[in-house]
């Protein structure tokens, strides 16, 4: 019979949250890479009687295992290759101050003030810097076998021999990722259709924002090499923006609290078909006749995405990019450049992680630890805010360290070192891909065992190597803790309140444009809008994470929760209005516009200014009938839960 836990024993909600398992389905392809690339260069380095050269390819390629994250194969050579070379530099400067005591200090310092600094551009950029990082970490703290240049040789092999895996399908899968993306966000979409008038909706449309999201980032992404000359981006890109309209329409159906017919979750689903299968023929879809704006408004959507989806050649003069065309990449570099090195943020990250290093290189010149670059590693993967939560990071890290720890003793007691290593680390480093996608704790823990095998190749130090790392690891943790964050104010606060703000004014600025006296052109309000739900996924992953600080900032975050979702209605009661009259509802008088504006601005000040959220009388009014009247109920629900003194 189970027993409940006394109430003192209960674990806290945020260490609950930092411990769950993320449920995430496992990449076969990439499992499968994993294994091949991390094992066939130790197998031939065992071969030609080298095995610390393959030792130092399998590390190269670990780090390419961890960046093989992209589904589109023209990004996965964004994803793996660049993040190589920044690799490659990094082992090289750290090798060559190798052994040079203070000098060795100040250079991996200065790399991670580098690091950190271009880490805040973007995703491969973060990656790149983390590499950087890393091996010039190891470099400065472990001999290198052969000459200067033949580790960073070996580990960049190790990392590209993960890309060219990655790349054997391309010629036969060229676009299908692409494809598939788009496929997948029309699915969302009409999972988001059968939810309006639903408790299901707000999820759902949250999952339609990230998918979304997600597709045109690779299709833009893509597109901007091509400059608009391929005939299946365009189409493909024609047809992720058909489904906006559908999108657009789904607030609208949800105001109305009633669900919509089945047979439109059907033609929504009936168009991803097509769109994967690339079919082109006639599409017939069986839907009701509409009876008022809301249900016309998704009959007309859908039938343009239905014409959309069945016309095989687009005119790409013709299409909007609904989030902006990207610049051509030596204009996008030299933007990063310039905003890295003027941005106040990048600056304080890159001395927040200079300080760590600075303090963990310094404490180990001076305390003897064997093997010391491994609390510098344990901080540069521990201290990396765009990755999560640094608390949590260093909590998972420690516990996660102990969990591979113990498999690698049975390792490294039981299995003798020589051929045996090689199934070893075929069974080990599958787990790094399969296991990363349910958090950092679980990476961790499938990582740890596969790097202390590599570093027993290159070390012969057996089970001695376990318990200087765990110890290694917990300095390391600790040093992120506090240089990294009890240090930094910052850290201790939530950022969702200055975003939700932000929303709200951006908001504000959506009414002025879909109602005010001037409106804007429908392809710059489509990118208003899209920007506005990509700003509120981001708040929801800013508010998941806070969540898993400890108190008070988790208790903090968790407060805002009924103003981030009072915000999200608001921008749907929104879109919802814009929707109703483009489809016969009357237009609100310019003075009901102003008045929703000015509550909207007056929201986002005292969003702004609260340190707590507290309720508050409110008096909103107007024409009962009006389109508006959804969105002024929306303001003042959220102006009750927060409002200027």
């Amino acid at each position: 019979m189970s027993r409940e836990f006394p109430i003192g024993l209960t674990p806290p909600d945020w260490l609950v949250r930092n411990l769950q398992s993320q449920p995430a389905p496992v990449n076969w392809a990439a499992v499968a890479r994993a294994a091949v690339a991390m094992t066939l260069p130790l197998a031939i380095g065992l071969a030609v009687g080298e095995v610390e050269y393959g030792a130092l390819a399998s590390m190269g390629a670990l780090s390419g295992v961890i960046g093989d994250t992209a589904d589109a194969y023209r990004m996965r050579i964004l994803n793996i290759a660049i993040p190589q070379l920044f690799g490659a530099v990094g082992v090289t400067v750290g090798s060559l101050v190798f052994g040079h005591g203070w000098l060795a200090v100040a250079v991996v310092t200065a790399v991670a003030l580098v690091s950190g600094m271009i880490s805040t551009i973007g995703a491969v950029a973060s990656v790149s810097g983390l590499l950087l990082l890393l091996n010039s970490v190891v470099g400065a703290g472990l001999p290198m076998p052969g000459e200067w240049w033949l580790a960073p040789l070996l580990m960049t092999g190790g990392g590209l021999l993960v890309l060219v895996l990655a790349l054997l399908a391309w010629p036969l899968r060229s676009g299908v990722p692409e494809r598939s993306a788009v496929a997948d966000t029309y699915r969302t979409v009409a999972t988001l259709m059968s939810a309006c008038g639903t408790e299901a909706y707000d999820q759902a449309r949250h999952t339609v924002t990230q998918s979304l999201n997600q597709s045109y980032d690779l299709i833009l992404a893509r597109r901007t090499r091509h400059h608009g000359r391929s005939p299946e981006l365009t189409r493909l890109l024609a047809q992720l923006n058909a489904i906006t309209p559908v999108v657009e329409a789904a607030p609208a159906a949800h105001v109305t609290g009633e669900p919509l017919p089945p047979e439109v979750t059907e033609a929504v689903r009936h168009l991803a078909e097509a769109v994967e299968t690339g079919y082109t023929g006639p599409i017939a879809l069986n839907l009701p006749v509409p009876t008022s704006e809301t249900t016309r408004a998704v009959d007309h959507a859908l039938r343009h995405a239905a014409e959309v989806v069945r016309t095989p050649d687009v005119d790409p003069s013709g299409i909007d990019d609904r989030l902006g065309r990207p610049a051509a990449l030596r204009i996008r570099a030299a933007r990063a450049t310039r905003n890295v090195a003027l941005s106040a943020a990048s600056w304080r990250y890159g001395l927040r992680l200079a300080l760590c290093i600075g303090v963990a290189q310094v404490l180990v010149s001076i305390i003897p630890v064997p093997r010391s670059y491994w609390v510098a590693l344990t901080i540069t993967f521990v201290l990396k805010p765009d990755f999560g939560s640094v608390f949590s990071r260093a909590l998972l890290r420690a516990l996660g360290t102990v969990a591979g720890l113990v498999i690698a003793a049975a390792v490294l007691a039981e299995v003798p070192r020589g051929w045996w290593d090689v199934p070893v680390m075929l069974v080990l480093a599958p787990l790094i891909p399969a296991l990363t996608p349910r958090g950092y704790g679980y990476q961790t823990a499938a990582i740890t065992p596969v790097i202390l095998l590599l570093s027993d190749v290159l070390n012969h130090q057996g089970t001695a190597l376990l318990m200087p790392r765990l110890l290694d690891s917990l300095m390391g943790c600790g040093i992120a803790l506090v240089a990294g964050y009890l240090l930094w104010p910052e850290s201790w606060h939530t950022r969702v309140g200055d975003r939700l703000a932000k929303a709200v004014d951006d908001t504000a600025t959506y009414v002025e444009s879909a109602f005010g006296r001037e409106p804007t052109d429908p392809p710059a309000r489509a990118r208003m809008r899209r920007g506005l739900y990509r700003d509120l996924s981001v708040i929801r992953t800013e508010f998941q994470r806070a969540l898993t600080e400890p108190p008070p900032t988790g208790r903090r975050a968790a407060a805002w929760w009924p103003l981030v979702v009072a915000v999200e209605r608001i921008v749907d009661a929104t879109t919802a209005a814009r929707v109703r009259t483009k489809h016969g509802a009357p237009l609100p008088s310019e003075a009901e516009v102003a008045q929703v504006v000015l509550q909207l601005r007056e929201l986002a000040e005292g969003v702004r200014e609260a340190e707590t959220l507290y309720a508050v009388r409110t008096d909103l009014t107007g024409p009962s009938g009006s389109v508006l009247e959804p969105l002024r109920q929306e303001v003042a629900a959220a102006r009750a839960i927060a409002s200027p003194r």
